[in-house]
């Protein structure tokens, strides 16, 4: 499995970014894809997640109203539209999957098997 990441870039507060994730190599249909982000200094922080199969979202509560996950079957891509950016976002943002199956979507980083490389988001104020 192989996980693309694109889209970051730097965005003045109250702006908009979509990022894209686009995967390789396996069949998603049976994954969840997450979404999250490392500042520096900072672990990693679940973002989003999203099941490939059924559409089920989940957010963290610090992006919920301004971030959505969705994806794009036919392009096997991800995207997490990102608004009204605050400078507190400002990260690598990191996309992962996971095909273990499990019941409920993994916000914990351990919880997905692959991750790509990370694309930077800077938000200035």
């Amino acid at each position: 499995v192989q996980l693309q990441a694109s889209g970051g870039g730097l965005v003045q507060a109250g702006g908009s970014l979509r990022l894209s994730c686009a995967a390789s190599g396996g069949t998603f249909s049976s994954y969840d894809m997450g979404w999250f982000r490392q500042a520096p200094g900072k672990d990693r922080q679940f973002v989003a997640a999203i099941r490939w199969s059924s559409g089920a979202t989940r957010y963290a509560d610090s992006v919920k109203g301004r971030f959505t996950v969705s994806r794009d079957s036919a392009k096997n891509t991800v995207y997490l539209q990102m608004n009204s950016l605050k400078s507190e976002d400002t990260a690598a943002y990191y996309c992962a999957a996971d095909g273990s199956r499990s019941f409920v979507m993994a916000t914990m980083a351990r919880g997905y098997d692959y991750w790509g490389q990370g694309t930077q988001v800077t938000v200035s104020s």
